[in-house]
């Protein structure tokens, strides 16, 4: 079953089908033409009264004619357009015994008729012209009672005669000739359309695997960067901690005898272990943005941005713009990522009074734009350092270029600070959860999803 594709619609398929339905259908009517008008010339020519005086020759041509067309056209119907050459030799057999029979009973210039055909159809180039011509000789003499002229008079009557014959035919021959020649240029460029069709099918499809393989190696690089991010935070942090708690533990062991410093030093080892618990909680958060598992993305920005904004003395404005549609975890995870990372920058260092959030949907990209009012800074003086060894500035280029997006940061010291994150829309359709690319075509297996996840 034929589906469209997303660039050239299905009615060129079918416009192409009815041009070979209708080029079988002339085939077929080619094929019985000369054997129906010479049945009827010959019954013609019995029933009329006074029979032709030679009748066995009558029959006898008529039925060798009917073997001559059945052999070079019925039972080898590729010579038309394989072997020239046999298709002119057809033509002078043909007109010779149309001769023969024209000038032996006139009722057969019905059959004579058909040379007009076939010499469009099994003559080349200006020998369609002559066997054009010498078709209206013969239909010529079936007009003047099959009889060759005899006077001065006569003769004028005649080549008149084949003057309108040649005429008539001659221009059917020319458009017909045009129409062949039409047809067959606009069935080459269905061809070449349905072939363009083919080429962009298979470059969408390609497409689509180059996403799958995008993801898949986005993941597995997310993957090695939390590895990384966490070995960082449990050495800084929580190994550093728990040395602390050692410490303290032993240094009490030693005060045993002293019981105010043995209880100062176990008060120690447990406000360490409740600072070690609180940062291995926010850890573990940091691995999975629960607001997502609770909302959609703009509903999880919304709460965000409400919630940071009620404990700041900063006005936060978001907005959503497009359809909204679920995307890709990836993707989702990242722009909340970046939300959290750029409100915590507006904290720190902005000195903002307000703050704009706009999540905008996009045919083939979702965009996040976090803009501020605050001081500003000089973006090449940053690079690509972070000096509060956070997620930062770098962290999000990196996250967004995973996942094959641009981040664009502009600010300049006084004049505030935009930052703006650029995604592939990547959307996941319910009820599967298969993963589609912004043209609508199949970018990862649900299998493939289930295995990156």
């Amino acid at each position: 079953m034929r589906t469209s594709s997303p660039r050239f619609p299905v009615a060129a398929v079918d416009r192409e089908a009815g041009f070979d339905a209708w080029e079988r259908r002339e085939s077929r009517l080619f094929a019985a033409l000369p054997y129906v008008m010479l049945a009827a010339s010959v019954t013609i020519s019995l029933i009329q009264s006074g029979y032709p005086q030679r009748l066995w020759l009558v029959l006898s041509v008529s039925a060798v004619a009917a073997g001559w067309t059945w052999w070079f056209l019925t039972a080898h119907p590729r010579w038309r357009d394989e072997r020239p050459g046999l298709m002119a030799v057809y033509f002078v057999g043909f007109l010779a015994m149309t001769a023969t029979l024209v000038l032996e009973a006139p009722w057969f210039g019905i059959y004579a008729w058909v040379g007009f055909v076939h010499s469009f159809e099994c003559l080349r180039g200006p020998w369609r012209f002559a066997g054009q011509i010498a078709t209206a000789v013969l239909m010529a003499i079936t007009q003047s009672g099959g009889q060759l002229p005899t006077t001065p008079r006569a003769a004028a009557t005649w080549l008149m005669l084949v003057a309108v014959n040649a005429t008539v035919a001659g221009a059917f021959t020319y458009i017909a000739y045009i129409t062949q020649v039409h047809n067959r240029k606009r069935k080459e460029a269905l061809v070449e359309l349905e072939e363009a069709n083919a080429k962009l099918e298979r470059a969408l499809e390609e497409n689509a695997g180059l996403h799958a393989q995008l993801l898949v190696q986005a993941r597995e690089a997310g993957m090695l960067d939390e590895r990384q991010r966490l070995a960082s935070e449990i050495h800084d942090t929580l190994a550093q901690g728990f040395t602390g708690i050692i410490t303290q533990l032993q240094a009490a062991e030693q005060a045993a005898d002293d019981p105010v410093r043995w209880r100062r030093h176990l008060d120690t080892a447990a406000a360490l272990a409740r600072e070690n618990l609180a940062e291995a909680r926010r850890s573990v958060q940091a691995l999975t943005p629960q607001a997502l598992d609770k909302a959609p993305l703009p509903e999880a920005l919304q709460d965000l941005t409400e919630r940071w904004s009620s404990i700041r003395d900063t006005q936060v404005a978001f907005t959503t713009t497009g359809t909204p549609r679920p995307m890709h975890p990836e993707i989702e995870a990242t722009l909340l990522r970046i939300t959290q990372e750029a409100l915590s920058n507006v904290d720190k260092h902005a000195q903002a009074g307000r703050v704009g959030v706009t999540l905008s949907y996009m045919e083939d990209q979702i965009t996040l734009d976090v803009r501020d009012d605050g001081i500003g800074f000089s973006p090449d003086a940053v690079g690509n350092k972070d000096s509060d060894g956070g997620f930062g500035l770098a962290g999000m280029r990196r996250r967004v270029q995973r996942l094959a997006g641009t981040v664009s940061i502009e600010s300049e010291p006084g004049a505030g600070t935009a930052i703006s994150a650029s995604l592939p829309a990547l959307e996941l359709t319910a009820p599967s959860g298969e993963l589609r690319a912004p043209d609508g075509v199949l970018a990862v297996p649900s299998e493939t999803k289930e295995k990156a996840e």
